[in-house]
């Protein structure tokens, strides 16, 4: 599938800002892995039994290997981007409506706490974007 010019904006966008995300967290200290760990616990309770560093070590590398993914646009197909973004902000979207606090009783709406995390769901849209993109150009182009 070839890259198409509205790929690289999105890509690059996401791709940063995954990177810098996965960055950020090499250094994190214990307190904050424990806040991590619990936040991400909610939607998936195995990463309780988690050591919290390697939690957070483990989802530092995973970011920076998304985001490099994401921002290598030449190498890694928009096929294989996309599923890798959808995976990764399902996981998102899954811990925002699990976690408690972060939505409005009854509703999916965030609460204040829950924006920063609600607003993941742009990355959804982009990973299904590029999916749906690669599926049916190339049944197009048959």
């Amino acid at each position: 599938m070839a890259t198409k010019a509205w790929h690289f904006p999105v890509r690059l966008a996401t791709g940063v800002f995954i990177l810098n995300s996965g960055l950020g967290k090499q250094q994190v200290d214990g307190e904050r892995a424990k806040r991590l760990q619990s936040m991400a616990a909610h939607a998936f309770p195995q990463l309780g039994e988690m050591e919290p560093e390697r939690f957070v070590k483990l989802l530092s590398t995973s970011e920076i290997a998304l985001g490099a993914a994401l921002v290598a646009i030449p190498v890694v197909p928009p096929l294989l981007a996309g599923l890798g973004l959808l995976g990764f902000s399902a996981g998102l979207n899954q811990m925002y409506l699990k976690a408690p606090g972060l939505r409005r009783e009854g509703s999916v709406r965030p609460t204040e706490q829950g924006t920063a995390i609600a607003k993941d769901v742009w990355m959804t849209s982009i990973g299904a974007a590029l999916v749906l993109d690669s599926l049916f150009s190339r049944k197009r182009h048959r």
